[in-house]
């Protein structure tokens, strides 16, 4: 049974470092979260670091600019693993092929173009990926969003996804999220098209939360700013199929932000959770987080 908590400090002392999704968390697409900045400001000024997870596409780079931009200050963070960079590694190595039909928006584009060091030297070492215009020509399909999320669905994709799997082209998202919060709207994310694809029978493969991957990279990037095997970690996030399950597969503690994308199944105090409507819920999910909070701070 999760316990609902007032604050990140209430149990910040039992932890070494924090897993901190971003969208829902820290911002909504368009600002930041001026508690959730405070939160994790004062974990690191107590010694704790802060690792920045996040299921965005792009490469670490990327999602720092953008926080950057969004005037999230570089106090509140030490370091940024994001799905693009574990789904950059299976796309230099092959995973999906070496030509490659992509879907996704103009934004995403550093994802097959800006690499991190270790990655950058994979690229070095591996045949080129070439991306093509026709599925025919493809094989496999590269995810990395909708092509404008703002105004299409999963829906719009139904012909491309059904030729995709017709022709038995393996499914790379490096997006696992269904939706997220851009300001007061939700938006489709790659992970939406993928189970679309999966629902046709087809094959996809993922690499943010809540699969391994990301969460090895997480454990690499905190190890080189000192933290030990033994570290304790703390899972933070709104997403109770990707941040909560992927701790939980991870044996990770975790605190789940209710007041994030199902805000709305919790009562109308986004701020203060129904305990019996997060418990029922969290039951029917078969969720267990460790802690509760409405929103991070």
């Amino acid at each position: 049974m999760t316990e609902i908590i007032p604050s990140l400090a209430a149990i910040a002392p039992r932890y070494d470092a924090l897993l901190c999704d971003l969208w829902g968390c820290l911002h909504d697409g368009k600002r930041p979260f001026p508690a959730a900045v405070a939160a994790l400001q004062g974990f690191r000024r107590t010694g704790g670091k802060v690792m920045l997870v996040t299921n965005a596409p792009r490469p670490a780079s990327s999602v720092i600019a953008q926080l950057d931009s969004l005037g999230v200050p570089r106090d509140a963070w030490d370091g940024v693993v994001s799905s693009g960079d574990a789904a950059q590694y299976a796309l230099l190595s092959g995973a999906v092929g070496r030509k490659v039909y992509p879907i996704g928006a103009p934004k995403d584009e550093p994802f097959y173009t800006d690499f991190a060091q270790d990655l950058a030297e994979l690229a070095a070492s591996q045949p080129k990926v070439q991306r093509v215009s026709k599925l025919q020509d493809a094989e496999g399909i590269v995810c990395t969003g909708l092509r404008d999320d703002l105004s299409e669905t999963p829906a719009d994709y139904r012909g491309e996804l059904l030729m995709g799997k017709t022709l038995g082209l393996p499914f790379l998202c490096a997006n696992p999220d269904i939706v997220v919060h851009f300001g007061d709207k939700l938006l489709y994310c790659a992970g939406a098209l993928a189970r679309e694809y999966e629902e046709m029978g087809g094959s996809a493969l993922y690499f943010g939360k809540p699969h391994p991957p990301i969460y090895d990279l997480a454990r690499r990037r905190l190890a080189r700013l000192g933290l030990k095997d033994d570290a304790q970690l703390l899972a933070v996030g709104d997403g109770i199929a990707t941040d909560i399950q992927g701790a939980m597969g991870e044996g990770i503690d975790s605190l789940y932000v209710s007041g994030g994308i199902d805000a709305e199944s919790f009562g109308p105090d986004s701020d203060n959770p129904d305990k019996a409507l997060l418990e029922t819920w969290l039951n029917e999910k078969m969720m267990s987080p460790t802690f509760t909070i409405g929103h991070l701070r």
